[in-house]
């Protein structure tokens, strides 16, 4: 027995010392296996790293010398400019400021172009997600009838219940998703651009409305005193006919000359309230009356200085809207290379599968499944050349708008300081004009009514026509001073800050 006994744990001893060994044995394989497979990973992690260094990596520049000379006959090294001046330092009009503030606040293109806004930004957050896995979840219960065939001889569960995710997971070699992200972003960057261009002509057509309607209040008010004056003329001009100092003919001229006064007060009533239904709409309000100063009491107090053309790029909203619109599209041409290069695409599946529910969550019904995949384009029915050919085209379209944006800008400003300076040299002359005529309707009405030379009323009648017509032309001499000054604020980038 004692020796049966001994046997017996000898067995036992070597019987657990082999197990140790197998277990030792099967943990250096598996550690070998784990070493094999990280230096996989790593070595094609290398692979990976080294193409993508050979990808496209060119950065966009913004084109050059797109502004030199822009300004006609105008050389300054001066950065000072008006656009860096907000536009309620530039109008002193209290009325317009809390009209140009009320459309801004409530305007509806510049409503749509923060809707605009919204998508662009949900855009780029796709864009930035894109970076990351997919992963679905979901469960599903299969029930099956297999034949009497089928099943002969084999069990078979006719109910399946699984619950699973999935994932996939584009890997980055290419920057194809950082090209994508970021011509995202620049249509973002576009859209606030967009919004700042709707805000600089909202601001340019308030100011231009309001110095219009103020405009033609002025006229209107000379109107009505040009009439004033004339029906005085008629009484006048029948008195001395009764005396047979001036003629019939005289009278009838003078009413015709009173009546050709009064026709014009309609058309400018019409443009007053044209212009105060405009305004209205700007500002979002139905149609009515609009408050409003006296032409009188426009200034400007602060000198006019544009800046170097260079800042146009900064400054006007609709160059930046065109520059990354033109970012965008080489991002776009970037991403339309990728795909001639093999795409890494890592998916994975993982979950329970059990016959019965209540074992559906055990150790031993989980499943798994994880694959790595290289896929290198040959043939794609021309797809892949079409959309870079479209992109390279889209570029080259939009470098040309770029560019006749820029032109634009350029023009707009050019053309608004010289309307400002032929306003400022007409201004003493049209004073010196207007001086000169007032004193000829005055005299040739002094002639006329005591009987002296050759006066008739037909002299009168010519000054006193020239002289209504200078008149009327010193408001639109105004006018042009005015309206040129918003063209300059708002051609050199003012209005949005």
């Amino acid at each position: 027995m004692g020796s049966k006994a001994t046997l017996n744990v000898l067995i036992v001893q070597n019987t657990c010392v082999i197990n140790r060994f197998n277990s030792k044995s099967r943990s250096i394989k598996n550690l070998e296996m784990a070493i094999k497979k990280v230096i996989e990973i790593y070595t094609i992690v290398l692979i990976v790293l080294t193409l993508a260094a050979c990808g496209p990596s060119k950065s966009f520049k913004t084109p050059e010398n797109v502004t030199v000379g822009l300004y006609r006959d105008v050389q300054t090294s001066d950065t000072t400019t008006i656009a860096d001046i907000p536009y309620h330092d530039i109008f002193k009009d209290a009325i317009l400021i809390h009209l140009i503030e009320e459309g801004i606040s409530k305007n509806y293109d510049l409503a749509a172009a923060v809707a605009n806004i919204k998508q662009a930004e949900a855009n780029v957050h796709v864009a930035r997600m894109a970076f990351f896995p997919k992963l679905n979840a979901g469960g599903q219960v299969t029930m099956q009838k297999l034949s009497d065939e089928q099943s002969r001889g084999f069990g078979y569960n006719d109910r399946l219940y699984q619950v699973s995710a999935q994932g996939s997971w584009e890997v980055n070699i290419w920057g194809q998703l950082s090209s994508a992200k970021r011509a995202e972003l620049a249509l973002l960057l576009q859209s606030y651009a967009y919004r700042r261009t709707v805000q600089t002509q909202l601001v340019s057509e308030i100011a231009a409305n309001y110095y219009n309607l103020m405009a033609f209040d002025k006229q209107l008010a000379i109107t009505l005193e040009t009439v004033k004056n004339r029906r005085q003329d008629v009484e006048t001009n029948k008195a001395l006919k009764a005396a047979n100092r001036l003629t019939e003919a005289a009278v009838a001229q003078s009413e015709a000359n009173l009546y050709a006064a009064e026709v014009s007060i309609p058309d400018l009533q019409y443009n007053i309230r044209q212009i105060e239904n405009a305004l209205s709409v700007l500002v979002s309000r139905p149609p009515g009356p609009i408050e409003r100063d006296s032409l009188d009491n426009q200034q400007f107090d602060f000198e006019l200085r544009l800046g170097v053309p260079a800042q146009l790029l900064s400054n006007r909203p609709d160059v930046q809207q065109a520059e990354f619109e033109l970012r965008a599209n080489f991002e776009q041409i970037k991403f339309a290379r990728s795909y001639f290069y093999p795409a890494l695409t890592i998916t994975a599946q993982g979950g329970w599968q059990s016959a019965a529910t209540n074992t559906l969550f055990n150790p031993s019904t989980t499943f798994w499944n994880l694959v790595g995949g290289l896929v290198q384009p040959i043939f794609n029915q021309g797809l892949n050349q079409q959309r870079l050919t479209v992109a390279k085209a889209q570029y080259e379209g939009n470098l040309a708008n770029f560019k006749k944006t820029v032109l634009a800008a350029g023009q707009e400003v050019s053309d608004a300081l010289y309307s400002y300076q032929m306003a400022l040299e007409k201004r003493e002359t049209r004073q010196q004009q207007l001086a000169a005529l007032k004193k000829a309707v005055a005299y040739n009405k002094e002639l006329l009514q005591n009987g002296y030379g050759n006066t008739s009323y037909i002299d009168v009648l010519t000054a006193e026509q020239a002289y209504l017509s200078a008149q009327l032309n010193t408001i639109g001499d105004q006018l042009q001073e005015l309206t040129a000054v918003v063209d300059l604020y708002v051609g050199v980038g003012g209005g949005w800050k």
